[in-house]
């Protein structure tokens, strides 16, 4: 090697950012350091001095692993090439994970003379390596279902609270987007809400119905936040949810209890009496008219007397069941007690209400009951004047079903126009 080349050789380990090493071949006295460069002294905290000529046993300690020393005693043996990672010790007792590969280096005639090791101390990437780590572990122990995703939505972590909410193992949904998980029960306008609160950088909050992996649907209360580089771009976006399926279940059965009727299902008449209060505020500004129906199943008592109490119950359930397939979707059916129901025909004028009420009639009437045959239904009719009252409404509409009966019952009568 020419004198420019050996200097060139000198400077470029001396000035190299990763910590260099050079010791003899010396198997026996322990390979003692002939160069260390600056790099290396400042990652041991040893000067050149204290370093030469001493071997780097006196970097290793009792946290230093034996499986990898072993391993390196044997490649140097060989004179083979050796790469690893192991705990060492500075010369102030404090450790340092170190990431080295050591190559043999031979003379011209082929003998073995000298090793260089290139290390690299990798403690602060073993530390952050090892705080994603614990993240991980405390993210997937966590009792709230969360999930990652990067800028693109596709699914990079879900913990073990989300696979069992959803029932998909975690490796099924890496890669994916949370669309897997729509149930079709929201709107564009609530997506596009979500979309718009991500994109201003804000949180979004709600209650999601999701969809499992077996196609069963949940309730979830969900909060799903952006998260940011240090130059303000979106990288991921987290989302923690908790399963309410439980409560909403249990609100759900609540408010069925308070609004309706336990034998028939249909609407209780404390409930009916809202729903009417409210149809009639409506019309009083939209000024579109409004109908009520009341029915009476004609001789149940006879029914109740004659085949007993569960038959006539079965009775009021089959009612129920055709008057609420006989009406609109908007219209509402109420059981206003016993074997009387009221149905609230909103927006809708007397014309269309009088033939609505026609077809109801005569499918009661033609539905045959397996022990009692046939039952009929006498109805009242009534819509509603303006600014009258639920009252005196109820009380037109009561005044012409007794006016049906009056007439033979099963028919329709019509409480008299203004």
């Amino acid at each position: 090697m020419s004198p420019p080349e050996s200097r060139l050789f000198q400077a470029a380990v001396m000035q190299s950012w990763n910590a260099i090493v050079i010791t003899d071949a010396d198997l026996a006295a322990g390979c003692r350091v002939q160069i260390a460069n600056p790099a290396f002294c400042a990652m041991t905290g040893y000067s050149p001095d204290e370093l030469h000529g001493r071997p780097l046993t006196m970097l290793q300690g009792p946290e230093t692993d034996p499986a990898v020393i072993a391993e390196l005693r044997a490649c140097l043996k060989e004179a083979r090439f050796f790469e690893g990672t192991a705990i060492n010790y500075r010369k102030d007792g404090s450790t340092y994970v170190v990431r080295w590969n050591i190559t043999p280096v031979r003379d011209d005639d082929g003998v073995l003379t000298h090793f260089i090791s290139v290390q690299r101390d990798i403690s602060e990437s073993v530390r952050a390596e090892r705080e994603i780590r614990l993240l991980a572990r405390a993210l997937d122990a966590a009792s709230d279902p969360i999930l990652v995703t990067d800028a693109r939505e596709r699914i990079i972590f879900a913990n073990t609270a989300f696979a069992a909410v959803t029932g998909y193992a975690p490796e099924e949904l890496l890669g994916k987007t949370p669309a897997l998980f729509r149930s079709g029960k929201h709107d564009t306008a609530f997506y596009a809400d979500l979309r718009e609160s991500l994109a201003r950088g804000a949180d979004f909050r709600a209650t999601f119905i999701n969809q499992r992996r077996d196609g069963s649907l949940y309730h979830a209360e969900q909060s799903i936040s952006p998260i940011y580089d240090e130059k303000g771009r979106v990288t991921h976006y987290v989302s923690v949810s908790k399963d309410i399926s439980e409560r909403v279940d249990m609100e759900q059965a609540l408010r069925h209890a308070a609004t309706r009727d336990t034998l028939t299902g249909l609407y209780n008449r404390r409930y009916g009496e809202h729903l009417i209060e409210d149809a009639l505020t409506r019309a009083d500004t939209s000024g579109e008219p409004l109908t009520l129906l009341v029915c009476d199943i004609d001789h149940f008592k006879r029914i109740n007397d004659g085949f007993g109490h569960p038959t006539g119950d079965q009775v009021l359930r089959d009612t129920a069941r055709i008057l609420s397939q006989s009406v609109r979707s908007r219209d509402a059916v109420i059981r206003w007690g016993g074997e009387e129901f009221v149905i609230l025909l909103d927006a809708c004028p007397r014309g269309p209400a009088v033939e609505l009420a026609e077809r109801i009639r005569l499918r009661i009437h033609q539905h045959r009951h397996v022990e009692v045959g046939q039952v009929s239904l006498s109805i009242g009719l009534a819509t509603r004047m303006p600014g009258e009252s639920m009252e005196a409404l109820i009380g037109r509409a009561d005044a012409a079903l007794y006016e049906a009966k009056r007439s033979g019952r099963n028919r329709l009568a019509l409480a008299p126009l203004p």
